[in-house]
């Protein structure tokens, strides 16, 4: 079915979700129904052949030479840092005294993976117009960090929002770290000319079912050009080795199912239309918001292909409460990613991470931040109804 016939949308009650699936659902549905109709005539539904099609198709998107399909984004953040432990340290674990910087403002599943890989998160700060963890921030730690006591970073890809790749790489290569790419919302993006994920060491990605490329639940997927950490993911993703039956690490239940497999097979082909469109949705909100007084929009950076995973404003934190209030009586969803910064959240108390500097920006950053609904099939009238919500008086 062609993509461009898809976007013909009858509006009913203009009810305005953050996100549409029922329209990416019937954009593709002969497709998908297709691809999981074969599922069930072939009965391999624990690494089917689908899903070494899929990580083939994936691998030949991105340009990278190994992609290895798992159960979910979060898994594939926790596999990436076990396989790095096992690489470069010899062990099954980082220790507490092996630091990762992170960003702070994120979803908590950055920094749990790094603390089920038994290292320790490090939050410095971030930039304040692209949200995105701030280079500056991680080499002013690292240059007051004992030699050896970081090992890697973890930048986040937020929003859609490539990092400044080139600047944490350099940063990455002076003080020998690996970088293990967030990429959980920003499938397909890219930073300068290269696909975000295939820049550092390895790149970690969530088909969750809302994701730019999303499955029909958890999903997930690493990529890497190292052959030695490709080798001990497939490992630790089937409990830990290639004998199921005498494993030589601790493993996880951790597979890409085939049916999900199937599904992102049947959709990845419409993922680059899909992100152009969404970018097509974030220039209309653009067009109508910029002259808002009190909304900040979207600001993009030199270099980076942002595919709008999330639509994010900055609007005035005494008023962000009445204005969702507001959005929401006219039937318009809105949400906050994310209200809380990992630092302060109870769970990485008590000495399970640390704070590499003043964390103001990401504070900031919490208070203000407000999510529109986003995605490829969002039409120009309901951008405007959104619009005109926002700039109505209270």
């Amino acid at each position: 079915m062609s993509t461009l016939h898809c976007v013909k949308i009858i509006l009913i009650n203009m009810q305005i979700p953050m996100l549409n699936l029922s329209r990416e659902y019937e954009c593709m549905k002969e497709d998908i129904d297709t691809a999981v109709q074969r599922c069930f005539v072939h009965q391999h539904w624990i690494l089917g052949k689908e899903v070494e099609e899929f990580e083939k198709a994936a691998s030949h998107y991105l340009g990278s030479t190994h992609c290895i399909g798992i159960s979910s984004g979060t898994d594939a953040l926790v596999l990436s840092l076990r396989a790095l432990a096992l690489k470069l340290k010899g062990k099954e674990f980082f220790d507490s005294s092996d630091e990762i910087i992170t960003t702070p403002f994120t979803f908590i599943a950055t920094s749990d993976a790094i603390l089920r890989a038994g290292a320790t998160p490090v939050f410095v700060d971030i930039d304040p117009r692209t949200f995105n963890i701030d280079p500056a921030a991680i080499r002013s730690y690292l240059e007051r960090s004992p030699a050896g006591q970081v090992v890697g970073i973890v930048p986040v890809h937020l929003y859609g929002q490539p990092c400044n790749m080139d600047a944490i790489m350099e940063v990455a290569n002076t003080y020998k770290c690996f970088v293990l790419e967030d990429t959980a919302q920003a499938f397909g993006a890219r930073w300068r000319n290269q696909k975000v994920g295939t820049i550092g060491t390895m790149g970690a990605f969530s088909f969750f079912p809302s994701k730019n490329l999303g499955a029909c639940g958890d999903a997930g997927m690493i990529a890497t050009d190292d052959k030695i950490l490709a080798e001990y993911v497939r490992m630790l993703l089937q409990h830990g080795g290639k004998d199921k039956y005498n494993p030589e690490h601790i493993g996880y239940n951790a597979r890409l199912d085939t049916l999900q497999a199937a599904i992102l097979l049947a959709k990845l082909p419409h993922v680059d239309v899909f992100n152009e469109k969404r970018r097509a949705v974030a220039k209309w909100y653009d067009a109508t918001l910029q002259s808002v007084s009190g909304t900040e929009i979207p600001y993009q950076a030199e270099g980076a292909h942002h595919v709008f995973h999330q639509y994010t404003i900055k609007v005035n934190p005494d008023n962000r409460s009445q204005l969702c209030e507001r959005l929401l009586a006219h039937g318009i969803s809105t949400n906050v990613y994310y209200p809380k910064p990992l630092h302060t959240m109870v769970v990485f108390g008590a000495g399970r991470s640390r704070v590499g500097g003043s964390l103001v920006h990401a504070e900031e950053a919490a208070t203000h931040v407000l999510n529109l609904p986003m995605g490829p099939f969002l039409t120009l009238e309901e951008c405007t109804t959104v619009a005109q919500a926002i700039t109505q008086e209270p």
